[in-house]
């Protein structure tokens, strides 16, 4: 069987250079898109993360607001911090790095996120339209799935898919993602009995659990579709890759998958904000 590497880092600069087109559209109009991410506290990863999505805006054009608070920040602190960005005319996408500190509330914080800057789909409000099929700025990962998987032309209708993992930014927004677009949906945690007894059902698997190399290669059906989205110390995926490639019809390596999408997904959503703004 022909094994398909289902590569983020090409599909991600696709992606990336439609946008270099879109966003000097805009400049033509006298309309910058901009994020603004907020980090709170000295995290190393989170300051990566940052400073990569940084970066990649100003790649392609896009203004980067950067704003940094200490690790005490107190939740109404960052609420307020969060109102004067939904108020900034020139903002368009709001990103909130989590985690934020324990003693932050990070719900509320991203509850108080503009639904129209909701560029990184955290708000319960957008996970809801997302879930009625109608979201505009799905949370970053699903969506990086979800064009992965058009870019390929993988089949989703009719197929079994199932989703490893429920949190409110990855498993549940993905599995609703996949379910509008008439897969059937599976969708496991912790506390699900007989596991890979259930993956091995899967046509499509999405990894979203956050524990490296969890998904093993015997609950791998033949030519089923994999989709990795974990990233765990030492570049490794939620999946056991070599393990699972031999059933697999197509994969996403670690790193170089989802990743690179998803943060191209980011850029999107940021440069459709802006163009919506400017269409008003």
């Amino acid at each position: 069987m022909e094994k398909l590497i289902l590569d983020g880092t090409k599909v991600a600069g696709r992606v990336k250079d439609s946008l270099k087109e879109r966003v000097e559209e805009l400049k033509k109009k006298g309309k910058t898109p901009c994020l603004a991410t907020i980090l709170v506290g000295d995290d190393p990863s989170s300051e990566t993360y940052v400073r990569m999505k940084g970066n990649a805006c100003q790649k392609i054009g896009i203004d980067s607001k950067r704003i940094h608070l200490p690790e005490e920040t107190t939740t109404e602190e960052l609420l307020a911090v969060i109102d004067e960005l939904n108020e900034d005319e020139k903002v368009d996408g709001i990103l909130l790095q989590h985690p934020v500190p324990s003693h932050v509330d990070e719900r509320a914080a991203f509850e108080r996120i503009d639904i129209e800057k909701d560029v990184d789909g955290v708000t319960s409000f957008g996970y809801g339209q997302t879930a009625l099929g109608f979201g505009k700025y799905p949370s970053c990962t699903p969506a990086a799935i979800l064009r992965i998987i058009d870019d390929y032309e993988i089949p989703v209708k009719g197929k079994h898919a199932v989703v490893i993992g429920r949190s409110p930014i990855l498993g549940k927004p993905v599995s609703a993602l996949l379910l509008n677009r008439d897969a059937t949906v599976t969708t496991c945690h912790s506390h699900t009995q007989n596991l890979p007894d259930i993956v091995k059902q899967a046509d499509i698997v999405v990894a979203a659990v956050g524990r490296p190399e969890f998904v093993q290669g015997d609950w791998i059906k033949k030519g089923a579709v994999i989709l990795d989205a974990g990233y765990n110390k030492g570049n490794i995926g939620d999946v056991d890759y070599d393990a699972c490639y031999e059933n697999a019809s197509a994969i996403t390596p670690v790193p170089g998958g989802v990743g690179p999408v998803t943060i191209s997904m980011l850029l999107k959503h940021t440069v459709d904000a802006a163009e919506e703004k400017i269409t008003k």
